[in-house]
Formats: structure tokens, sequence, C-alpha cells
């Protein structure tokens, strides 16, 4: 058979970091992980090409080729993942979803042949097995959960790599939290699976032998789920391996804040070459932590945490919400000044919405609260159900606080905070330093001289770091051009 993979376009998110990309001269942030995996799990005599929207436009052509089309996606890509099927539909072309958008309301979409749902290790060999005798369902769902050992090195002959700013690679899925707007126990479960070290090194070496130098996002939702597993099996074997290979990558993951607890751990994720990490922050205030169950972040100073991740090598990116229940008129200020003295210049804020299938949708159900499904950006300011508060007043608030947190001054006087605190790890990623000065010059003409706000403070800011600490020039001037995309965000809210 000749198979189609396509991954939907996102639109201009917070994440998606479209106003910069061409700067750097990429055209996405990530590549489609799921897909790419699931084409190692077709037989391997079928033909397979993937169209991934965010690199190239989906044509008539690749969709006639194909004998069925294979589709995922997340919320946040609805409008493109729909438009996309209605194609196929229109040339007579099978289609067959799954991914985590379907696998919440699958009932929700039309025009698809088949769903294959929850996780592919165990649905999508029965969906085989049916299509090959010629009895295909509509419908493949399961219950369990995968064993993630099972689970194939993604298929990276699919990629054009070059259009990529990192490379994705999973080790572990399920979070033992419980935080009640989080869908991700309802997908993956609260017991964290994860691969053996030596089946991890394996995907390692492939996306190595694959050609790929430089950023990997480890894109497990807490990656320090098993703290003992990390630390006595995955993390000494890579660092094993990144020191056979003189350092090709740096990893970035996502940590919950009790990272800062453990020395131990922190230094070993350090030694294996993590620089980066996004915390789940939410608020500074414990009664919105009680209400939304996020009892990790309880009876801390949060702000202390951070500044010793900081220290310990790593760029902090955080989550903040506004709009619980118990939160009122001072939340804005409050989440202001938390942002500010902490440092953690990438703080994506967005409004509290509440995922299907999560304790949180569940209970704003049973209250007659629920207006209408998510819409999956994190920072669009749309609300999904009736808020305590007044929901003209918390969208203005709201707007309010994000345009602040990123007006020039107020972000780069962020960027001087976070580079007082900041220690460079000791491990350097081997990189091409030719390609980083031709960048670092392109950055520079562009905030420096063609930019029409921010010009003065980001010319202070170069002279703060060659001043203070030019060993992180690069990072100054990477966090200054993530803040022309931040702004534009902040600005269309």
């Amino acid at each position: 058979m000749k198979i189609l993979l396509i991954y939907p376009e996102f639109p201009v998110t917070y994440w998606s970091f479209k106003h910069v990309l061409k700067l750097i001269s990429k055209r996405a942030t990530e590549p489609p992980l799921g897909l790419i995996t699931v084409s190692s799990m077709l037989p391997e005599k079928w033909e397979k090409r993937l169209v991934d929207m965010n690199i190239r436009k989906l044509r008539d052509r690749d969709l006639l080729w194909a004998d069925m089309v294979f589709i995922s996606g997340m919320s946040v890509q609805r409008a493109s993942f729909e438009a996309a099927v209605l194609r196929c539909n229109a040339l007579g072309v099978k289609v067959v979803a799954g991914g985590p958008m379907v696998t919440g309301r699958h009932e929700d979409f039309s025009g698809i042949d088949h769903f294959v749902l929850n996780e592919a290790e165990i649905t999508l060999p029965q969906f085989l097995d049916d299509l090959a005798e010629g009895k295909a369902g509509k419908v493949y769902s399961a219950t369990g959960f995968a064993d993630v050992e099972t689970t194939p090195a993604p298929d990276w002959s699919l990629l054009e790599m070059k259009h990529y700013v990192t490379m994705d690679l999973q080790y572990s899925r399920g979070c033992p939290f419980n935080c009640d707007f989080c869908n991700i126990t309802a997908l993956f479960g609260h017991r964290p699976r994860m691969k053996s070290a030596s089946r991890f090194i394996a995907e390692l070496d492939s996306l190595h032998s694959a050609g790929w130098r430089g950023s990997v996002f480890i894109v497990d939702d807490n990656f320090i789920g098993n703290k003992r597993i990390l630390k006595t099996e995955l993390l000494p074997a890579l660092i094993s391996w990144q020191k056979e290979h003189s350092f090709p990558f740096s990893f970035n993951t996502e940590v919950s804040i009790n990272l800062a607890d453990d020395e131990e751990l922190m230094d070993g994720m350090s030694a294996a070459g993590f620089d980066s990490c996004f915390v789940g922050i939410e608020t500074p205030e414990d009664i919105g932590l009680d209400e939304c169950g996020k009892m990790q972040n309880r009876g801390r100073d949060m702000v202390a945490s951070v500044k010793i991740l900081q220290r310990k090598g790593f760029k902090v990116a955080g989550g903040f919400i506004v709009g619980f229940d118990s939160d009122n008129d001072t939340i804005f200020e409050k989440q202001y000044n938390f942002i500010q003295k902490s440092g953690i210049v990438s703080a994506m804020v967005g409004l509290l919405n509440a995922p299907y299938g999560t304790p949180l949708y569940k209970r704003l159900d049973k209250e007659n609260r629920i207006i209408k499904g998510i819409s999956g950006d994190n920072t669009d300011g749309s609300l999904n159900f009736v808020s305590r508060m007044d929901s003209d007043f918390l969208r203005f608030g709201y707007r309010k606080l994000v345009q602040k947190i990123y007006s020039p001054g107020t972000y780069f006087d962020r960027i001087k905070t976070f580079l007082s605190e900041y220690r460079m790890p000791q491990v350097r990623l081997n990189s091409d330093w030719r390609s980083d000065f031709k960048t670092a010059v392109k950055v520079i003409l562009r905030l420096g001289f063609f930019q029409s706000r921010g010009k003065w403070y980001f010319w202070k800011l170069l002279g703060h770091t060659m001043m203070n600490c030019p060993e992180k020039i690069t990072i100054a001037l990477t966090m200054a051009v993530y803040g022309l995309h931040f702004r534009k965000i902040a600005d269309s809210i």
C-alpha cells in the first residue's frame, strides 16, 4: 500500500515561534514524532510519505498518490485537520485518524473512515490485521496502556531535518501527579512507563546516524516521574553516550518543580546535556494550587526553587494560569511579580480551560458551566466554561498581564534577572560556530536596527551582557529574539 502521513498546520501560537523562524532559517520548531513513530509500526514493504503542513503545502497530487491517509493532531490544529480531511473526502482517499485530539472525542469528527485511538502500540496492530483480512472496522480503542519498550524508533527518513529547530524523542509516558486541569493522566495514566536505558540509547543512535546534531526535546509530560530509575539507569548511560559521541545533542524536557529538591538528579541531568526545562508553576497562590490539586507546588518558595534550577544550568520556561475559581482581582499583579522575580523569560500565561476527560471538566460539567470545547491554544484568551470572576474582567486583566510581561522594558529586565542567576553548565554542545555566528549577525541586525519597538532596550541588554557575563551572549541573543515573537503574540490577544 501507499500511505500518506499528514500532520496539520499549527496556527500562530506561543510555542510556534512563527514570527522568528525565518530569522533562523527554519520552518517549524518540531517534527511530528507520533506520525513518524507510527510509520515505523506499518509494514516495511508499504510505501510511506509524510506531508508536514508546517513545512510545505499539501497538494492534490500527494493525496492522489496515496491508497490511504493517516492523520493526527492536537486540538490547536483542528481547523487544518478538518480541512485536510475534507480534501481527502473530495478526492476519494480513505482516512485513518488517531492521536490525542480524536482520542478525546472521536464522535465529534466526520469524514473519517477509521479511528485508531489511544496508544497505537495496542490499537494499530488490531486495525492492520483487520485491514489485511478486508474487514477493517470504524473504531479501534483500548482501555489499557502500552509497554513503551515495544515502541520502535521513529522513521527519521521521512523528515527534511534541516527545516526543524529541534528533534523529538520520548522516554516515558504517564505522570504521578493529579492536576485537575490536565488530561495527561486520562490519556497515559498515573504510573510512569519508561523505556529501558538500552532502548532509549538505541533511539539516540538512530537519530545520530540520521545526521542530526543540536537540540533534542524529550517530550515526556514529566521526565522525572521516576527519579530512581533516572538516576541509576538512564542518566549514567546517557552521560556515557554523550561523552563517546563528543556531545552532539543538548536536551530540553518538561519536569515538575520538585526537581529542585534533588541535587543528585539535577547534577546528573546537567552532566547528560540537559540545559532547558519547562515547569508548570500555574499560580503563586496556595489556594489556587489546592483548588487544582497541584500539591507538588505547595509549601515551597517557588521563586527560590526556580533559581536553584537556573543556578544548576537550566533555562527554565514556565506555565502560568489565571481564572481559577479562587482567583480575585489581585491575581494579575501577583503573577506579574512572581514572573519578574523568578527571571522566567519564557512565561506562558493562559486562561484556565477544562479539556474533555479531566477532573476539572467533570466538575464543571456537573455544575452546568461548560460552554464549548477547548481551542487548544494556551494563549489565545479563550474560555470554555463560565468563570467565577466576571469573564470580561478576567479577559481584560489577562490581556493586560501578558502585554505587560512582554513589553520591551519589562521583558529585557527579566532577561537580566535570569542572566544574573544562571550558571553556565560545564557540559557544552559541540555546535557549528559558523552557523551560530551567522545567526547572531542576523539577530543583531533585526533587533538592533530594524525592529520598531525595543531597539534601545536590546542595545542595553547587549552592553550589560558584554560587560558582566560575555560568556552568556548567545543565550542573551536567543532570548532577545524570542521576545520579538512573544510581543506579537501578546499584541494579538
